[in-house]
């Protein structure tokens, strides 16, 4: 299973489920989903998130995904980041963690089940 992840404002992801799928403001704006790898979840949320509260980390089966999944960097940089051309239905959603800043504002990976 490949697993990539979504940060999501949690009055967001609480919607999700009466709606039947998620889908970020980004999707409407953009065109996808931002997502990240298990390894770029922390530079993202320290670059965009930095101090928010009321954050959830989704963790995403792409195995489950029934929407194109690209990875690519449209700033022109080199590094990859998956991108998510649809709403994500729940079910492709496996866990939605906490997702809080230490007290300093930067974040860490949470413990993932």
């Amino acid at each position: 299973m490949t697993v990539i992840f979504h940060i999501a404002r949690r009055a967001d992801w609480l919607l999700a489920p009466g709606a039947g799928s998620y889908a970020a403001a980004s999707l409407a704006t953009e065109g996808f989903i931002h997502c990240s790898t298990a390894a770029q979840v922390v530079a993202t949320a320290n670059r965009l998130f930095r101090a928010q509260r009321d954050l959830v980390l989704l963790r995403i089966d792409t195995g489950k995904v029934n929407v194109e999944i690209r990875y690519e960097n449209l700033d022109g940089g080199a590094e990859l980041y998956p991108h998510v051309y649809g709403a994500l239905a729940i079910d492709c959603i496996t866990a939605a963690h906490e997702f809080a800043p230490r007290g300093d504002g930067t974040f860490e990976m949470p413990l993932l089940d």
